[in-house]
């Protein structure tokens, strides 16, 4: 993909770099989609890392780039950070916008199989496929520098991701990640609509059930999660136990700190958001 397919729609100096805030007509979900992207001025000399950040329900491409501070970040420690859409928009798909945990802008990071899902949401090829394509051949990426990291359900994307995905990410990382899609409310709902009754594939979209069958690399330090102590949806929804517990099972090693008074909000994330770009970095520094 060159950069001819990409049209800029905003952009704003921010440190020693810019936020930018690109649409491109994506094959893979069939429509427009937007991105954000910090590239920093290190990157106009030379290859540097990339992280994608995945959002959560609700969110668009202008969420996290305008509530987490994540550009002073980015400028300091030399990273691209690019940040995609949560789900296709616009397909005019029946009951894609009755509800806040369903459809626009809550597309799960997964392929759906079911009509008339499977024609747009397809959102897992399009993250680790088109979107991470596009990124390499039109940003100055260091390729083997790559890691993944999102909220709540861009949790779950990270997560599932990475264990889909063996090797194509260096690191992993979640906020409050959704752990165990396939058996909580929201993913019930959103994995019915997508494949059907067909639990069997459900779990390949679920983080808990793929680490017992992760056969990938090891990160060098475990993989960090935070998880606020005064989250809402915590023991109703995200259930960090459960990966903790199957990780631990298979000897996987994961990190998952409790944050004491924490929310589930975006207060949460930009107070922990370095800490997630120091492990990244970290990881990076293994690579040969």
């Amino acid at each position: 993909m060159s950069s001819t397919e990409l049209t800029r729609e905003q952009s704003f100096k921010a440190f020693d770099g810019h936020q930018y805030v690109y649409n491109h007509e994506s094959a893979t979900v069939d429509c427009k989609m937007k991105f954000g992207v910090y590239v920093p001025r290190k990157a106009e000399k030379e290859k540097v890392p990339l992280l994608i950040f995945l959002s959560g329900l609700t969110c668009t491409d202008q969420n996290f780039i305008t509530k987490s501070g994540v550009q002073r970040l980015a400028s300091e420690y030399g990273f691209i950070v690019a940040n995609p859409d949560t789900s296709p928009r616009g397909c005019k798909i029946e009951g894609d916008s009755d509800s806040w945990d369903f459809g626009e802008g809550a597309g799960y990071y997964v392929d759906a199989t079911e009509l008339p899902w499977s024609k747009n949401y397809r959102m897992f090829s399009y993250v680790n496929d088109e979107f991470y394509g596009l990124l390499i051949k039109n940003f100055n990426v260091d390729v083997n520098r790559i890691g993944i990291f999102g909220h709540s359900m861009g949790g779950h994307g990270a997560l599932i991701s990475y264990f889909k995905r063996p090797g194509q990410y260096k690191s992993v990382s979640a906020f409050a990640p959704i752990t165990n899609a396939s058996k909580t409310e929201w993913g019930i709902k959103a994995f019915t609509k997508f494949f059907g009754q067909d639990e069997l594939l459900w779990k390949q979209y679920d983080a808990t059930e793929l680490v017992a069958s992760y056969h990938g690399g090891k990160p060098h330090k475990p993989v960090l999660i935070d998880q606020g102590s005064e989250d809402s949806f915590r023991d109703k929804y995200l259930f960090p136990e459960r990966l903790v517990e199957a990780a631990k099972n298979v000897s996987f090693p994961i990190e998952c700190r409790d944050q004491e008074g924490y929310d589930h909000s975006y207060y949460f994330i930009m107070t922990f958001l370095e800490d997630h770009f120091k492990y990244h970095k970290k990881e990076f520094e293994h690579v040969k």
